[in-house]
């Protein structure tokens, strides 16, 4: 079962995420404070400042701490979808709403979204977007009805 701890400021429950994905993701200033015998946490809370966090050492990384915008935050720009692409939610809605694209593999073709993926290193979670093109897709595909 995916542990999850309760972010420092909001309190809303985080995702567990790799250290890699933490050091890959501060300013490079910061990284020496990514502790690697520790678990991070993303804050899941689109209207919380903290990204990353831990419990033992509460070490607390914030938006402007991150070299990338966090796509669910409020206010993220670009809002990235596929970050090792530079692929964004617009790009996404775009590709359904003026190309006709009606899954993952459009998407691919249309974007060039998931080619050469280091989904460890570049996204904030540190894990693959198809689940979040997926749902960009369902969204976009849902507003043309």
């Amino acid at each position: 079962m995916e542990e999850k701890e309760n972010c420092p400021k909001c309190y809303e429950i985080g995702e567990k995420v790799k250290n890699i994905t933490v050091k890959h993701m501060v300013s490079e200033n910061l990284r020496g404070k990514v502790v690697d015998e520790e678990t991070y946490y993303l804050c899941m809370n689109e209207d919380c400042d903290v990204v990353y966090y831990n419990i033992n050492n509460e070490r607390v990384f914030y938006k402007e701490e991150v070299k990338v915008p966090i796509w669910f935050k409020k206010n993220a720009n670009p809002k990235y979808i596929c970050y090792c692409n530079q692929v964004t939610e617009q790009q996404i809605i775009n590709a359904v709403l003026d190309d006709g694209a009606k899954n993952i593999k459009d998407i691919i073709r249309l974007t060039g979204a998931m080619k050469n993926g280091k989904c460890e290193i570049n996204n904030p979670l540190g894990k693959c977007c198809s689940p979040l093109i997926q749902e960009t897709i369902n969204r976009a595909l849902n507003s043309k009805e």
